[in-house]
């Protein structure tokens, strides 16, 4: 059986420039997506059931790949498909946020931040890799820290642990005090930015009837200006003895972190935690 074009060498030697997070940006770009003609959920597909259809085409700024740079590579004989995901428009406090992984569905992607597009990946489509090589491409991350930083997004999207919902309850008044004062200009505001994230361990274990949390304050970068001890003591104070938990902590930088201390904590989600309209 011959190949088809979509599995020619020159398919093949076309997909060599993509990467995960490579992105297209232009105009005639459409996000397609099935609906309930009965029961359609957002405008878009409210338009497409009055038209008496469930496959709705709604424009966009343009597309991310997510699928891993090893999979695009791989000969589309065996491999056709790559999933991608839609570019959004966000305004520049937005973007900032979710450059600092505060929204779990969207992804800061550098290559794309000057035109304040951000991934949102709560919707992802699937193509064949013969329509991918008709774009050009715009790298999304020039460096391999950016590049291991979206992987860690994407990663965080699909996996990210499913706290109580009574832990949810309990750190609701710190979740709520992070997200209002982060972007101020304070003290406190600072403090939290030189934050790289916040995870918490429990001990024995989540099932326990009472429960130590232990809350790693992971310090991004070193900056002795601000007197982070006195800023993780006034926190935890928004964390009183409740129902199974009792909460202490401490600021670590990542290097004085155990590998074994690491593993057996989650990163605490505060898009999750403290808002759910978003």
């Amino acid at each position: 059986m011959a190949r088809s074009d979509a599995q020619s060498p020159e398919i093949e030697k076309l997909l060599e420039q993509w990467r995960q997070g490579d992105c297209v940006v232009q105009d005639g770009l459409w996000f397609v997506f099935r609906t309930h003609i009965e029961n359609p959920l957002t405008d878009s597909a409210r338009d497409a059931a009055m038209e008496g259809k469930d496959l709705v085409e709604e424009p966009v700024a343009g597309f991310m790949v997510v699928t891993q740079t090893c999979d695009i590579v791989r000969s589309p004989e065996n491999r056709p498909f790559v999933e991608i995901a839609p570019l959004v428009p966000v305004s520049d406090k937005k973007l900032q946020q979710v450059k600092r992984c505060h929204y779990i569905r969207f992804a800061y992607v550098p290559g794309v931040a000057n035109q304040n597009l951000v991934a949102d990946l709560d919707r992802s489509m699937t193509i064949e890799k013969s329509v991918l090589v008709r774009w050009s491409p715009i790298r999304g991350c020039k460096t391999d820290e950016e590049a291991r930083q979206l992987a860690l997004c994407l990663q965080r999207k699909r996996s990210r642990f499913a706290f109580p919902d009574d832990f949810t309850d309990f750190v609701r008044p710190l979740a709520d005090r992070i997200k209002k004062n982060h972007d101020k200009n304070t003290s406190e505001g600072q403090a939290l930015r030189i934050l790289r994230e916040i995870r918490v361990q429990a001990e024995p274990s989540w099932d326990a009837d009472e429960i130590l949390l232990m809350f790693w304050f992971i310090r991004s970068h070193d900056d002795d200006v601000v007197d982070i001890d006195a800023r993780v003591k006034d926190w935890l104070k928004l964390l009183p003895p409740s129902g199974r938990f009792r909460a202490t902590g401490e600021p670590v930088r990542l290097e004085e972190m155990t590998a074994a201390d690491y593993v057996a904590s989650e990163p605490l989600d505060l898009e999750y935690l403290s808002s759910r309209s978003d």
